[in-house]
C-alpha cells in the first residue's frame, strides 16, 4: 500500500511538474498549450516512451472533473439573456455553421464504415470551435473591439449553447438506448435547457444571491459541491455530466458568477490539464500514422469550411469585407470539446481517438495562423485578380469603414 502511494506521487508530480513546464513554454512562444499536453499524453500513455502505471485511475477521474469544470467556466462566462438574445439574432449563422462543418465529419466516418454513432461523434468533432483558443487569439491580436468580435463570439455562444442539446443525443447514442429510450433523453435534455434558462431569467438574482458568501472558501466549496452534484445526477438521467455543470454555469450571475470565476480559474487550467493528457494516454501513438493523412485532408476541408461560416456569419451582421475575411479565419481553431466529444465515443469506435487526437493537433496549430493571415491572404489574391482584370485596387473595397474597430 505505501508503495503504491509512493508511486502514485512521484508519478502525479512528474506529470505536472512537465504540464507547468509545457505550459510556460507554450506561453513563451504565444500559442495554446493543447498541443503539447496531449503530445505529453501520447508520450507517458500506452504505446510511449515512458508508460504510467500507478496514477493512471487518480488522471482518469481528475479528466473527469475537467470537462466538469471546462463547462462550468463555459457557463459562468454566459448569462441566460445573452443566450436568448443571441439565438434570437443568429441562429441561422448557427444553421449554417452546422451544416458546413459538423456534416463533412459525418460523411468521413460514414465513408470509413465507423457506422451511424460514430458519424455523429465525429461530427461533433469537426464542428465545435475552440472558445479558449479562440479568445485568447483575439486578445493577442488586439481585436475585442472590432466590429466582427461580437459575430465570432456570436457562433462560439451557439456552438456552446447546442452542446447542451448534442452532447445528451451522443451519451445516449453511445449507450445504445433504442429509438424511444433516445427520444426521453432528448425531450429531457431540451426540457432542462428550457427551464434552467427559464429560472435563470426570471429567478438568477435569488439563486446567485442563495449560493453567494462573502467567504472565499465558502462560495469555493458551494460552487464547487453544487456543481459536482448537479452534473452527477445529470449523468445518472443520461443528460450528460458536462451539461448539468453548463447550466449551473448559466444560473449563476452578477458577482457570484464573477467570483467564482476567479476561484475556479486555477482548478480548471489544472484539471483541464490532465483531461488532456489523460485523452493522449489513452490513445496509441502508433494508431496516429495509419489516419494522418485522412486528419490532415478533414482539416483543410474544415478549415475552408469554418472560414465560410465566419464570411457569412459577419456579412449577415454587415461587416465589410475585411472583417468577414477576419472572422472566418478566427474561427478555425478546434480544441477542448472536440476532445471531450471523441473521449466520449472512443469505445464505440477505437480509431476515432487517434484521428481526433490528430485533427485538433493540425488545428489547434492551424487556427492562430488562419487567424492572423486570413485577410492578408484574401486581400493579395484580390489585388493579383484585380490588377489581372484591370479593375480597382482591393484596397477601395477591403478596407471600408465597416471594418474599424469600434
Amino acid at each position: 500500500m505505501h508503495e503504491n502511494i509512493t508511486a502514485l506521487l512521484i508519478e502525479l508530480g512528474a506529470v505536472i511538474l512537465a504540464l507547468g513546464i509545457l505550459g510556460r513554454i507554450a506561453s513563451r512562444f504565444g500559442f495554446s498549450p493543447i498541443p503539447l499536453y496531449l503530445l505529453a499524453g501520447l508520450g507517458f500513455g500506452h504505446g510511449g516512451l515512458l508508460p504510467l502505471a500507478a496514477s493512471e485511475e487518480f488522471v482518469a477521474t481528475g479528466a473527469e472533473i475537467g470537462v466538469i469544470l471546462l463547462l462550468l467556466m463555459l457557463g459562468l462566462e454566459y448569462t441566460a439573456s445573452d443566450l436568448v438574445g443571441t439565438l434570437k439574432t443568429q441562429y441561422l449563422s448557427g444553421v449554417v455553421d452546422f451544416l458546413l462543418n459538423a456534416l463533412p465529419g459525418a460523411a468521413v466516418a460514414l465513408l470509413l464504415g465507423w457506422g451511424p454513432v460514430a458519424a455523429v461523434a465525429l461530427a461533433g468533432v469537426t464542428w465545435i470551435s475552440s472558445s479558449g483558443v479562440i479568445a485568447k487569439v483575439l486578445g493577442d491580436l488586439g481585436r475585442l473591439g472590432n466590429r466582427e468580435t461580437p459575430v465570432v463570439l456570436g457562433v462560439l455562444v451557439l456552438e456552446d449553447l447546442s452542446m447542451a442539446v448534442y452532447l445528451p443525443i451522443l451519451t445516449t447514442l453511445i449507450a445504445g438506448v433504442g429509438l424511444a429510450g433516445g427520444s426521453i433523453a432528448l425531450l429531457i435534455a431540451l426540457g432542462t435547457v428550457s427551464i434552467v434558462l427559464f429560472l435563470a431569467l426570471r429567478y438568477g438574482r435569488v439563486i446567485s444571491r442563495a449560493v453567494s458568501s462573502d467567504n472565499p472558501e465558502m462560495l469555493l466549496l458551494v460552487v464547487l459541491g453544487l456543481t459536482l452534484l448537479v452534473a452527477g445526477i445529470a449523468q445518472q438521467l443520461q443528460v450528460s455530466a458536462a451539461v448539468g455543470a453548463f447550466l449551473v454555469g448559466i444560473a449563476l450571475s452578477g458577482e457570484v458568477a464573477h467570483g467564482a470565476r476567479n476561484l475556479l480559474s486555477p482548478l480548471r487550467d489544472l484539471f483541464a490539464a490532465v483531461f488532456f493528457v489523460f485523452f493522449g494516454l489513452s490513445t496509441d501513438p502508433r494508431d496516429i500514422p495509419p489516419v494522418l493523412a485522412i486528419a490532415l485532408g478533414l482539416a483543410l476541408l474544415t478549415a475552408a469550411t469554418k472560414v465560410a461560416t465566419g464570411w457569412y456569419a459577419a456579412r449577415r451582421a454587415g461587416v465589410g469585407t475585411a472583417g468577414r475575411w477576419r472572422a472566418g479565419g478566427t474561427l478555425v481553431a478546434r480544441g477542448e470539446f472536440s476532445i471531450v466529444i471523441a473521449g466520449l465515443a472512443v469505445g464505440v469506435e477505437p480509431r476515432l481517438g487517434p484521428l481526433a487526437t490528430a485533427y485538433v493537433l493540425i488545428l489547434v496549430i492551424l487556427g492562430p495562423i488562419s487567424a492572423r493571415y486570413t485577410e492578408p491572404l484574401a486581400r493579395r489574391l484580390t489585388e493579383r485578380t484585380q490588377t489581372t482584370a484591370g479593375g480597382p485596387p482591393a484596397a477601395e473595397r477591403l478596407d471600408d469603414p465597416a471594418n474599424a474597430p469600434g
